[in-house]
């Protein structure tokens, strides 16, 4: 019986022999103490080299590999590996958890780093993309993460000179990072010429933007902002793995064994080569350096840590030392004196002193050792070896005395006989050898039993017997000398063993856990004085249990510390210690014993502090197995609260099913009913698994919950008010110490808490995210800002919230039992206790985490479930109830007495100001003093007690008592029989509420003349409740078994009961005695109904499938109704009472003739006209429609019909009451469906008067009155209804531009691939053929001509040094919205195009811009507070929601000084599509496009995500905030349109509610504005504009405009509303309208454009002006006095812009596109100043060379020339089919050649006049024409190709001129081509899918720019022969540069876009000479 409880005695941590120096760096340091901290296996170590000291740091639960200190150097954060691995930061001086990280990275933790005021730490993940975190680590909150590189992080440092900045870097890279908002964004380090692209160990930042950085090589690298910029060449000799800054300089530390030592410039002070000191040794490699003032730290590979005084720099001090590489096995303990003996992989064994805690003797073999022995007399020490050999040694001078090798495997194990004659050697060849001492080791004997390698040995202690054990898990015994096996069992039996080392025998079976058959204990010792035995195992844990511990499972103490598996334990010879090895951790540990009788002393060390993950529960039970479990706690214990379908899934099931049923919904349906039903009231309390759930509000109302509903009941008045916002079991519920707020958690697959006011009733907050499948305890601080929760998930976790702002503080697991309380300590914050199945624990909160210690019984009690738990007087004091009925009294942590107070178990506890409150199963209810001395006051619940007038009875005497509250001078008590009750303290009872006990409930019927109705239940009553006002239980009666069923007779006066046994009975209704009752079947009687009129039959259904007929005036069955294959659900009569209806579980409807029972078969559409008595019927046509969508997954249990036949209730699986119309034909009918019970709803009636609808939850046991409310009668009030299923298909017809919108398909820059259809190798990749006549390199020959014909001939040329944007022509309107605001009271505009944001200034047309997006702007908005004035969002299209730099973002900045203030990365997939800021323009929220279209709250200014939520399966056009509001905000898109409320960090929505309005339907809606009183308007498809109060359509402004409404705005100053829509200009109408503030009425403003259609994209209203972003690309304001229009902007409307020509001598330039346009522009006067409608896609244009003719290719194959001066047609002509590419005026101005995409080039003589005869074209050209170009001389064209190839020709023979030399000599007129060896260089590495789209070179012939399909334009300089040339880089355009032009004198270059349709001007500057 013994080992049914752990030892009494302790290991405690004296210290560590080791230090990690393998796979680590950095990770060895000063603290401020001037002690040294470092770390070895899963244990911190702070050194003390002045007191020789080790204190021990042990919150891991795996092998730390990360250290950071902290900059005060008192606090260290250390991270771990591990599947779930976390960061502690914790104090060095009292090696106490200060904050835990967690739940972040998985793998491991690599590096860590403080910032440079402490603040912040970032941690590297091992993960496969090495993330990288920014932590706030006090509150234990991650602010930023990235995917950090594809390869390993080595080190990361925060640059201490500059705030936000941050440097990584590893293999092959480094890395610089920036921190804004929640985003990192990296920048790789550029190694250019400087150095060779390697891999980095180490850095260390320093001022002015400088890195000095570690090379694999030994080089030092010296980087300046990205670039390196100098190395230091052979700093060291090999790779350089550790670099520490100090205020004198830096330290490297590398692979050579040299310390260097630089001042702060980097130039070298002094180099220390640790290999040449005494101490050193080949092979020294120095891991990690620490330089402070005159001492260096250094820890080296091989566990060794050195102290250097750097003026005696040749003497370093070694002062901790151990093991290295491979494993350490070998253990010996010296027989006499403290010493102990270790033998590794690493080939050393060494020799320990415990008492000086020093290593005194070392000596290397040659071979790997993996066991040691030393001789009884202390004088030989045996080795054995890997290689099968072992090696004798003398222990005092480590001299050899033999080295004998027997045998070819490792020799595991080895012990000398206690008499010292013998060695036993033990092989993992399964055999042992017997050796004789005093005979030089020669062979005795073998023992060849083990068929497996042998493990352990032990000796007898006469030495004749030797036991082994093998890797089977076999027990040998042999004589000894010999080696005979032993094989009789009674000749072991009295044998008495030397030594205790095997893990198999009857002495040590309890090691064993029950039911596994693992071996993963690796050694056992045993102490057969103290009566313990210690054990060391795979998973790092050291545990003690009692010797000798026969039975399995035994209870133990468990020490952790080491990381992997513990190889080998020993106890010390005198027993002091235990030396305990580990064997990847190479270390050595040394524990103290402390005995039972010094365990008092040692109190204070008891509680090892440890964070709850790594202390599994197993058995720390320090005691024996607890008492039987009460009846009532193991009921309890068992429930399980898993759903097969949680309400969370229903949307995605639903979608699922949707998409099978897409046909079946063609029909119209019906529409949902117009009355709608109210909850009442609510029979019922849940008491049988929850307590404490019961108190008194601010006001005396109760508050308390059943099934899905919290309830508020005023017992005055006896009315209740419900809070509905679960959606599932309410499980627990605490309330505000101001009791005015209440907390309830819940069932869920991610289960909530909500909090809310007991006032209002509305959600005050809504915590989600940390527990699964439901919350059972809650509680406040007594500050009422904090909340705790616990959940029911398999580890029980605890959370700590802010629950106001809805974000976790800590999370921790709790225990692997059940919890059932959670209480906050009222003087401290940060304290909480949790009490539960043998579970009492006390919690502290340190950073993101939460650190338990259990209470500590000591000798007091023993282990038993606290059911409840309080805080007493004092934050030390802590009270809790047991299971037993005692209350245990805590101080601290300790247990100091315990005193009974109930018979059975205490299940709730209440304190008093002075004195506490208990209640147990007993029934009694018990006043106490303040320090449970006495019992002051008992009051038993009692019949007897119950006050006069009291309405309702008490079921039985001394109910459970699971709640008890105080207030009001009254005792609140709640029971577990579902009953509330009022105790006067004078003694008097009433009872307040009542429900049904434990057991399902079923059976319920409504009394056919008066509100009253019967139930009846598993828990074997039957009750009749009063509905009337009294609301009450009329009467009860005792059943002998449960029942299913009952039914009031026609009169009223007979009540049928069906029995759970297959009995029904009749009783009286008045007095429920039994009339008569009957026994024919077995099974469940499942429904019984009387026949209607006189009641003259009774039909009996039962689950064996048949219903019998009884005649109730003869008592006689008269007939039996057969036929059904299933159990029988449900029965219906018809009028005449002739006709039954039967529903079966098979789905089946039958009929049957009654009295006799005979089948009838009835036509389908016939039953509807057959007149029935009553219809509980859900099958059938008239019904169809109530089963749902997912109707696989969830049945409809329950239907009733009102008695006027109108609307049919329904009740379903999963908890859904659900009204429809009646008859329900045709499938998904729309409904109207309310949420109040939790699981199935099992029954649904009518009152006689359909005044009521009563409801019965099966396992929630609540009956539910609700009101039934006519058509019209509607009074406002939360959580009405949901409407149907399925959305009606109509969404109010269809529109090409919303089409457009909705399928857009935004891709990413990096993604997009090429606009041309071209094909071939690509240039770089072509081999090059070499030339025939490559010229010798001095040549006679006359010089090269100009490649290109230059115009400024005279000057000095200047090549263009970078480019600068100076205008943008475009404007996103095309596909985005409510994107075009004012700033700075009108002076200004913001819009966006492409990826940048422009600030034009409306006067003088000047931009700027805000450059920092890297991808396409999808949303903008500005920040209408005062305090955020010209703030602006803009959000951006992305790729996957990684967190990487392509992933989508929010970018916050300032509109003036473009200054970024923020960027959220998102977890948008895709894109943002909708930005919009909060009232107090502190919240910002995002709607991505991500399928989900999932909405988020930000606080940007933090960068921090408060809440987010999925928003809808289709496409979200619009989201925007209440104007006044920061929690209120209305989504609209595809039909759609939802209001929300952000509550805490959860986001609620209600649907629009259509139903109040004949015909309305839900339409796809665009916009939205918003009016005083909760007014919501929304613009639709259809041109509507429909009006919401609340949630609620109140009307529709019908045809608003004539096309869809896509932009409205509300005007903050005076709420008059701007909507811009699609219409055609008339007289009346007008695509812009103002409104007033209600939408009644409107002026329309004409957009004087000259468009056919006015499409309007966006609308904003400043002072007196209204500014109208359109379609068209236009940007116009309107004035509101005089309606004139004035456009600002002008933009290509769509694109791509392929032509582009720029004016040969003036600042203009010319574009044409797709949209049949070509336009011409003034850079100067920043405007368009023309433009010319083809009526066709334009494709190129061209000037010519004087600059009066323009030439104009079109898509279909014509071109035109224009004259300058009038923009007559001088000519045009159609030679070809297809599209022409390019066109070309030669120098001279005679030729005109056409490029096609036919392959052709067309030539025309312009000297021949107007009528364009072609004169000759060129010949076998072999694919589409990209560009030509002239040459100077007219006589030749060269041209570009799409099959990647350049040919030239004459002019005009068009003959294909093939002479290469010929080619080189000529000098081209203009450059454009993008092939060609002279700008091969413009081809990019990462041009796999996309291609460099177009080229120019300048003018002066010296610069050259190019535009490719990533929508870069880049700068080169001309010629570029060599690949990959340099060149700088300018982003802007989304994906597709299509062309690109130096204006005349080099003074711009314009780029033209392809998916942007825009045109940006960079002005070129050039470099100064």
């Amino acid at each position: 019986m013994a080992a049914r409880s752990a030892p009494n005695c302790h290991l405690r941590l004296e210290w560590v022999y080791g230090y990690r120096g393998h796979q680590c760096r950095n990770n060895l340091y000063y603290t401020a103490a001037k002690e040294i901290v470092y770390f070895v296996a899963g244990v911190g170590v702070v050194y003390s080299p002045r007191e020789h000291r080790q204190k021990f740091y042990r919150g891991h639960s795996d092998d730390i590999i990360s250290l950071a200190l902290h900059p005060e150097r008192v606090l260290v954060a250390t991270g771990q590996v591990g599947k779930e691995p976390y960061i502690c930061v914790w104090d060095s001086y009292t090696v106490q958890t200060v904050s835990v990280l967690k739940d972040v990275h998985t793998h491991g933790i690599a590096c860590l780093a403080f910032d440079l005021d402490g603040q912040r730490l970032v941690s590297v993940g091992l993960d496969s993309k090495n993330a990288v975190c920014v932590w706030d680590w006090k509150r234990g909150k991650m602010l930023s993460m990235a995917p950090g590189h594809t390869d390993r992080i080595f080190d990361i440092s925060w640059d201490l000179y500059q705030p936000n900045k941050l440097v990584s870097c590893g293999v092959k890279h480094i890395k610089f990072w920036s921190l804004c908002g929640n985003a990192l964004t990296p920048k790789r380090g550029v190694f250019g010429k400087t150095g060779d692209l390697q891999t980095i160990l180490c850095l260390a930042c320093a001022r002015d933007e400088l890195t000095y950085s570690g090379a694999l090589s030994g080089d030092i690298y010296v980087w300046k902002g990205i670039n390196l910029i100098r190395t230091i060449q052979g700093a060291h000799a090999a790779g350089i793995f550790s670099m520490n800054a100090c205020e004198e300089g830096f330290a490297t530390g590398g692979r050579d064994g040299c310390i260097r030592l630089w001042d702060l410039t980097f130039k070298p002070i002094t180099v220390i080569d640790l290999r040449e000191t005494d101490q050193g040794y080949k092979g020294l490699s120095v891991r990690s350096v620490c330089w402070r003032g005159d001492h260096i730290l250094v820890g080296t590979q091989d566990s060794e840590i050195f102290e250097i005084v750097v003026h005696e720099r040749n003497k370093p001090f070694l002062i901790m030392q151990g093991h290295c590489e491979g494993e350490l096995w070998a253990l010996a303990i010296h027989p006499t004196k403290p010493l102990a003996v270790t033998g590794s992989d690493d080939r050393s064994v060494r020799i320990w002193s415990l008492v000086d805690h020093a290593l005194i003797a070392r000596c290397n073999m040659e071979e790997p050792i993996r066991c040691a022995a030393v001789n009884v007399d202390g004088i030989h020490l045996a080795l054995g070896m890997k290689d099968g050999s072992f090696t004798v040694l003398r222990v005092r001078d480590m001299t050899e005395v033999v080295h004998i090798k027997d045998r070819k495997e490792a020799i595991h194990e080895l012990k000398y006989s206690p008499d010292g004659m013998y060695l036993a050697v033990g092989c993992n060849d399964g055999s042992v050898d017997i050796y004789g001492v005093a005979q030089r080791y020669k062979k005795f004997g073998e023992c060849v039993g083990s068929v497996s390698f042998i493990t352990h040995l032990d000796w007898s202690s006469d030495s004749r017997y030797l036991q082994t054990n093998d890797g089977n898990g076999k027990r040998l015994f042999y004589r000894m000398p010999g080696g005979k096996e032993v094989t009789n069992k009674e000749e072991i039996k009295g044998v008495h063993w030397a030594s205790w080392t095997c893990v198999s025998g009857l002495e040590v079976n309890g090691i064993w856990p029950k039911y596994s058959d693992t071996n993963d204990i690796n050694s056992v010792d045993g102490n057969y004085i103290g009566q313990v035995l210690v054990t060391a195992d795979d998973y790092g844990i050291v545990k003690l249990f009692r010797y000798p511990c026969l039975r399995k499972g035994a209870k133990f103490k468990k020490y952790i510390g080491h990381s992997a598996h513990v190889t080998n334990v020993r106890w010390s010879h005198d027993y002091q210690w235990v030396i305990s090895i580990g064997g990847a951790d190479h270390s050595v540990f040394q524990w103290k014993f402390i005995p039972e009788r010094k365990l008092k002393d040692a109190l204070h060390i008891a509680p090892q502090e440890s964070l709850a993950d790594s202390n599994s529960d197993e058995s720390d039970s320090d005691l024996s197995d607890v008492p039987e479990l009460d009846s009532e706690i193991e009921q309890e214990t068992q429930l399980t609260y898993r759903r097969q379908v949680y309400k969370e899934d229903l949307p995605q099931l639903k979608e699922q099913y949707k998409e099978k049923q897409k046909s079946g919904t063609s029909k119209r349906r019906e529409r949902a009913p117009g009355n709608s039903i109210r909850l009442h009231f609510v029979h019922g309390y849940r008491g049988y698994d929850c307590r404490s759930n019961l108190f008194y509000t601010q006001i005396g109302e109760i508050v308390y919950h059943v099934a899905a509903v919290a309830v508020i009941y005023n017992r005055q008045q006896n009315t209740q008010r419900f809070y509905l916002g679960h959606d599932d079991d309410i499980l627990c519920l605490a309330i505000h110490p101001l009791k005015d707020y209440v907390a309830t958690g819940q069932v869920g697959r991610d289960p909530s808490v909500h909090i809310w006011d007991t006032e209002t009733v509305k959600p005050l907050s809504i915590l989600k995210g940390y527990h699964q499948y439901g919350v059972c305890a809650v509680d406040f601080s007594a500050d009422g800002k904090r909340l705790a929760s616990v959940g029911i998930d398999d580890g029980h976790t605890i959370v700590l919230w802010d629950w106001k702002k809805g974000e976790k503080l800590s999370v921790a697991r709790g225990s692997k039992d059940k919890i059932f309380v959670v209480k906050m300590n009222p003087y401290v914050p940060d304290k909480l206790i949790t009490a539960g199945i043998k579970h009492m624990k006390f919690w502290r909160r340190a950073g993101g985490g939460l650190i338990g210690r259990k209470g500590y019984i000591g000798t007091l009690g023993k282990n038993d479930t606290m059911m409840c738990a309080v805080y007493g007087w004092t934050e030390e004091m802590a009270f809790s109830g047991t299971s037993t009925g005692d209350v245990c009294i805590w101080r601290d942590i300790f247990l100091v007495k315990t005193v009974k107070a109930h018979d059975g178990p205490v299940f709730s506890m209440h304190a008093l100001e002075k004195g506490f409150v208990t209640g147990g199963k007993d029934g009694v209810v018990a006043l106490w003093d303040d320090s449970f001395e006495r019992c002051l006051k008992t009051y038993a619940i009692k019949r007897a007690a119950l006050a006069p007038g009291s309405k309702g009875l008490l079921l039985e005497d001394n109910p459970s008592i699971r709640a008890i509250s105080l207030g009001h001078g009254h005792i609140l008590v709640g029971t577990k029989n579902g009953e509330i009750l009022e105790v006067d303290k004078s003694g008097p009872i009433t009872l307040l509420v009542q429900g049904h006990m434990e057991g399902e409930v079923w059976g319920l019927a409504t009394h056919p003349y008066l509100p009253i109705c019967a139930t009846v239940s598993d828990d074997k009553t039957l009750r009749i409740w009063d509905l009337s006002p009294s609301h009450c239980m009329l009467a009860v009666r005792k059943l002998k078994k449960g029942g299913r069923c009952c039914c009031f007779s026609p009169d009223g006066k007979a009540l049928a009961v069906g029995l759970n046994d297959g009995s029904f009975l009749m009783a009286n209704a008045d007095t429920l005695e039994d009339l008569v009752s009957f026994h024919h079947r077995k099974d469940i009687i499942s429904d019984i109904r009387f026949s209607p009129g006189s009641g003259k039959y009774l039909a009996v259904a039962s689950h064996d499938s048949f219903v019998d007929i009884y005649n109730v005036m003869s008592s006689k069955r008269v007939g039996i109704c057969k036929g059904a294959t299933s159990y029988i659900t449900h029965i219906d009569w018809d009028i005449r009472g002739k006709l039954l209806q039967v529903n079966t579980g098979a789905k089946e409807q039958l009929f049957f003739e009654a009295p006799r029972g005979k089948k009838q078969t009835i036509p389908s559409v016939e039953v509807e006209k057959l007149g029935w008595a009553s219809w509980t019927s859900v099958l059938g046509l008239c019904c169809e429609g109530i089963w749902p969508v997912i109707g696989e997954v969830t049945d409809v249990t329950a239907s009733c019909l009102t008695s006027d036949k109108m609307i049919l209730a329904t009740g379903d699986d999963l908890g859904f009451v659900k009204l429809f119309r009646y008859p329900a034909k045709g499938k998904f009918g729309k409904f109207k469906r309310y949420v109040a019970h939790s699981a199935h709803v099992t029954n649904v009636r009518w009152t006689y008067d359909d005044s009521m609808l009563v409801t019965l939850g099966g396992a929630d046991m609540s009956l539910m009155v609700w009101t039934n409310e006519m058509e019209g009668y509607r009074e406002k009030r939360p959580y009405d209804s949901e409407e149907s299923d399925i959305d009606s298909e109509e969404d109010g017809g269809y529109d090409s531009d919303v089409t457009r919108e909705n399928e857009v398909s935004y891709t990413i820059r990096a993604l997009s691939t090429n606009i041309r259809p071209m094909f071939g190798i690509k240039p770089h990749l072509q081999q090059k053929e070499p030339s025939i006549d490559e010229r010798p390199p001095v040549s006679r020959a006359p010089p090269q001509p100009e490649k290109l014909q230059t115009n400024n001939v005279g000057k000095k040329k200047r090549p263009v040094e970078d480019l600068v944007l100076e205008l943008v022509f475009g404007y996103r309107g095309r596909d985005c919205r409510n994107n075009v605001h004012y700033l700075n009271d009108g002076d200004d505009i913001i819009y966006h195009t492409a990826s940048v944001g422009i600030l034009h200034n409306v006067a003088t047309g000047t931009q700027s811009f805000y450059q920092e997006h890297n991808d396409d702007i999808l949303c903008l908005t500005v920040n209408q507070h005062p305090k955020f004035i010209n703030i602006v969002a803009t959000g951006q299209v992305g790729d996957s929601a990684d967190m990487s730099a392509t992933a989508p973002s929010i970018h916050i900045w300032d509109a003036m000084n473009k200054q970024t203030l923020s960027i959220l990365r998102c977890y948008h997939s895709k894109g943002v599509c909708a930005v919009s800021f909060s009232a107090t323009g502190k919240l910002l929220l995002s709607v991505g496009l991500d399928p989900e279209h999932t909405i988020t709250i930000w606080r940007w200014q933090e960068g921090a995500k408060i809440a987010s939520r999925a928003g809808h399966n289709q496409r979200i056009f619009v989201a925007e905030f209440r104007p006044d509001s920061d929690s209120q905000f209305v989504s609209v898109g595809v039909k759609h349109v939802k209001f929300w409320t952000l509550a805490g960090r959860a986001l609620l929505s209600k649907k629009g509610l259509l139903s109040t309005l004949e015909d309305a339907r839900m339409q796809t809606m665009l916009a939205v504005a918003f009016g005083a009183n909760n007014l919501t308007f929304t613009g639709t498809i259809s041109g509507d504009v429909c009006v919401w109060k609340d949630h609620i359509l109140c009307r529709i402004v019908a045809r608003a405009h004539n096309g869809p409404v896509f932009a409205m705005y509300t005007t903050l100053r005076d709420g008059l509303i701007v909507t811009g829509g699609k219409e055609r200009p008339s007289k009346e109408g007008g695509a812009v309208k103002l409104w007033d503030q209600e939408l009644r009425r409107c002026r329309a403003f004409r957009l004087e454009t000259g468009q056919v259609t006015d499409c309007v994209r966006s609308v904003c209203r400043g002072k007196g002006k209204i500014l109208v972003g359109t379609r068209n690309a236009e940007i116009i304001e309107v004035g509101e006095k005089n309606a004139a229009c004035n456009i600002l902007v002008n933009g290509h409307v769509d694109g791509p812009i392929w032509g582009l020509a720029t004016h040969p001598s003036r600042d203009f330039f010319l574009s044409a596109a797709e949209d049949g346009t070509v336009r011409l522009w003034d850079i100067a006067d920043k405007k368009m100043l023309n433009k010319v409608n083809l009526g066709h896609a334009a494709r190129t244009v061209c000037y010519s060379p004087g600059g009066d003719m323009v030439a104009i290719g079109m898509k279909n194959g014509e071109f035109i020339i224009l004259l300058v001066s009038s923009l007559k047609i001088w000519g045009k002509k159609r030679d070809r089919r297809c599209a022409i590419h390019d066109i070309r005026f030669s120098p001279d101005s005679r030729f005109l050649a056409v490029g096609s995409s036919e392959n052709s080039v067309d030539f025309y003589d312009l000297t021949l006049g107007p009528t364009l005869n072609r004169i000759s074209y060129c010949k076998d050209i072999p694919s589409f024409v990209i560009q030509m170009d002239f040459s100077a001389d007219s006589r030749y064209l060269q041209v570009s190709t799409g099959c990647y190839k350049r040919h030239v020709y004459e002019v005009p023979s068009g003959k294909h001129l093939m002479d290469q030399a010929a080619i080189n000599r000529i000098t081209w007129a203009t450059w454009t081509s993008i092939l060609g060896d002279e700008v091969m260089g413009i081809w990019s590495r990462h041009a796999e899918r996309a291609d460099v789209n177009c080229a120019c070179v300048s003018h002066s012939g010296i610069s050259l720019v190019t535009g490719d399909d990533f929508g870069m334009v880049k700068l080169f300089d001309f010629p570029c022969p060599e690949k990959f040339a340099k060149h700088k880089r300018f982003l802007g355009h989304s994906p597709h540069v299509t062309n690109i032009r130096f204006t005349s004198g080099d003074r711009h270059v314009i780029s033209a876009g392809g998916d942007d349709c825009s045109l940006f001007v960079w002005k070129c500057v050039h470099m100064l000479h």
